[in-house]
């Protein structure tokens, strides 16, 4: 991926993601992209933080980079580095550097993933400089007009080895996520997954179960994208109690007193 050869439109978003609005942060997020702010996404794992900021890259007519952090992400798996090649030694831009070349949203999701040592390039792009050092080039690059950063993690796995130190945090304007309210949450099950209208509320109901038990025995609730999978299966055929078993209960713990809990609030619904 070369600097002199990337085609913006190749990261464009062609179809519109949906995206159900709970409340002003589209608006937000607006004014903040029109004054080039870089944003950060707080929120608990599959409420939405990521379809946004695609429906928002749309919404914008902006390209779109998505880079999923993990603990082995290097800084220069983000800026580029140098390659070997048949003619001898190539740099090959890293997508923080192609999306600030070609006036991209740049999407960090889970960011505190990463490494603290490797976050800290995006420093010069998040304040007045809007610049990126290439060290091993030798080159400055200036970020293009219309380049924002946004960055994404779920503040309930914080801790003091996973947490954004304050002056990468002071940085961004900062919108909070959470699962939508009831009617919401039933509209998305409905569009994504195609059951109908009274499945999708029992499924919601089942999740709201969970999510009370979040902190007594669950490290995390049952998500929308949870409750849009197991609706996927029911659509498709499958007995609507397996079907949760095997997206609401199966993958959240490992506890057979847990488990027993969940399937007991499954039996209520579909019993």
């Amino acid at each position: 991926m070369s600097e002199n050869t990337v085609d913006p439109q190749q990261y464009i978003i062609k179809d519109e993601p949906y995206y159900e609005s709970v409340g002003d942060e589209i608006a937000l997020y607006e004014a903040a992209y029109n004054a080039r702010m870089p944003m950060m996404l707080k929120g608990p794992t599959g409420c939405g933080k990521s379809r946004f900021v695609e429906h928002m890259a749309y919404k914008l007519g902006r390209p779109l980079i998505t880079v999923a952090c993990n603990e082995d992400m290097t800084a220069s798996d983000l800026v580029g580095r140098f390659l070997l090649d048949a003619d001898g030694t190539k740099w090959q831009d890293g997508p923080l550097t192609t999306a600030a070349r070609i006036g991209a949203i740049c999407y960090l999701d889970e960011v505190v993933e990463a490494r603290q040592d490797t976050t800290v390039v995006i420093h010069p792009l998040t304040d007045h400089r809007r610049s990126l050092p290439l060290d091993k080039k030798g080159e400055l690059v200036e970020a293009h007009a219309d380049f924002q950063l946004v960055i994404s993690y779920n503040p309930g796995y914080q801790s003091l080895m996973k947490d954004l130190k304050q002056s990468t945090k002071q940085r961004f304007g900062a919108l909070d996520f959470d699962y939508p309210e009831e009617t919401i949450e039933v509209a998305i099950v409905v569009k994504e997954s195609g059951v109908d209208k009274e499945t999708a509320e029992k499924l919601v109901q089942i999740s709201h179960r969970a999510r009370n038990l979040k902190g007594h025995g669950l490290d995390e609730g049952i998500s929308t994208r949870l409750l849009v999978y197991a609706g996927q299966l029911i659509s498709k055929g499958v007995e609507p109690q397996s079907a949760c078993m095997m997206t609401m209960v199966t993958p959240l713990t490992d506890d057979p007193d847990m488990r027993d809990t969940l399937n007991a609030a499954v039996q209520t619904f579909f019993g």
